[in-house]
């Protein structure tokens, strides 16, 4: 490439890397384009997925800010710039590396920190932010029931007290 070419690109790199929540890192060695068509559908509103080259990556990386990827950068690489939920994102990577084994995830960054393989595994099998935002709203409703019934139950309990001996008079009357 011509220095220009290679320095917008390493800018394209650079500010993708900005936008993005989180970025994998995969190998995508014996992969048809079909494969990668179908892998970039599947990643579609989550994430985009692209070839890069690793010199101008670094580059680009480094410009970023994550100055941990250079020891990932070997091989055939692409990335996929995750814009929406890293867990949806990696769910659908880790899918589809079940389905074509070809596909080797190589690492990932998450807010900054780095991600090994077995990190992005761990990430995609976590329940999505929704489930766990439900769940979390579950359990403060149900900490507040059971605090609700906690400040009845004095009250109720003076009552049927009340009523047993209100009962007990009638009967000795």
């Amino acid at each position: 490439m011509a220095r220009p070419d290679k320095a917008a690109a390493v800018a394209e790199i650079t500010e993708q890397f900005r936008e993005s929540s989180a970025v994998v890192l995969t190998e995508y060695r014996g992969l048809s384009v079909a494969q990668l068509k179908q892998l970039r559908r599947s990643l579609a509103g989550t994430a985009s997925y692209a070839v890069v080259k690793n010199t101008l990556t670094a580059i680009a990386a480094k410009e970023a800010g994550l100055d941990n990827l250079e020891d990932e950068l070997s091989g055939p690489t692409a990335i996929a710039f995750v814009t929406g939920e890293p867990v949806d994102a990696a769910k659908a990577l880790r899918d589809f590396a079940k389905a074509n084994p070809q596909l080797v995830i190589k690492a990932g960054v998450l807010e900054g920190n780095k991600l090994s393989a077995q990190d992005v595994t761990k990430l995609a099998e976590l329940e999505s932010r929704d489930v766990l935002l439900g769940k979390a709203a579950g359990a403060f409703k149900a900490a507040l029931f059971q605090a609700a019934y906690l400040f009845t139950a004095p009250a109720t309990q003076a009552a049927r007290t009340i009523e047993a001996l209100r009962e007990k008079q009638a009967a000795e009357a």
